[in-house]
Order: C-alpha cells, then structure tokens, then sequence
C-alpha cells in the first residue's frame, strides 16, 4: 500500500517562498510518476506539477518560471519549490503517485494548506 505524506504548507507574503515535501512510502519510489496538484476553495483541483521515472517535467503555465518540481529516489520524497508566490497560489496542495503503466495504481496524499497573503 502506498502512502504519501505532504509538509512544507503556511502562510506567506506574497512574494515569498515555501518547499513543499511530499514523503512517500510503499513499493519502489522510483517506478512512480510523481505529481503537486492543487484545489483553491469553490474551484477544481488542478495540475501545478509533474515529474516522471526518469525526471521529465511538466508545469502548469501559471507557475512556469516560479515552481520547480524535484524528487530524491534515495529519500523517497518530491518536492515543490515554490518561489515569487501570489495570492492565486492559495490553495491545498496535494502530492500524487501514479504508476505510469497500470492506471488503477493511483494514489493521493492528504494535502497541505498554502496561503499567499500580507
């Protein structure tokens, strides 16, 4: 059974920084695509980042340029570096692992609080 595990949420002036940590634990971390996801309150949760077995990346337009999405096999954890943050990036973040060849290995952390504010 896989589980993930989010830390690294707060509350930060715009413009600031936070690292979110996604810690998971299961079968080899490796194998899995890795992914930050995002829902603001009355919207649907969306894609912020993505990152495969083999380290490709993929952003949401809103935060390329601000957001870096990293993994450490060896710890098995990814991350999400977040920098230049706005009010808009308020939001619970959660952490995704999904197996990129059986669809039904699909697996969502609780979440962490992200709040943008002065």
């Amino acid at each position: 059974q896989v589980q993930l595990v989010e830390s690294g949420g707060g509350l930060v002036q715009p413009g600031g920084s936070l690292r979110l940590s996604c810690a998971y634990s299961g079968s080899i971390f490796s194998i899995w695509n890795m992914g930050w996801y995002r829902q603001a309150p009355g919207k649907q949760r969306e894609l912020v980042a993505l990152i495969t077995t083999g380290g490709g990346t993929n952003y949401a337009d809103s935060v390329k340029g601000r957001f870096t999405i990293s993994r450490d096999n060896a710890k098995n954890t990814v991350y999400l570096q977040m920098n230049s943050l706005k009010p808009e990036d308020t939001a619970v973040y959660y952490c995704r692992a999904k197996h990129p060849m059986a669809t039904n290995l699909d697996y969502w952390g609780q979440g962490t609080q992200v709040t943008v504010s002065s």
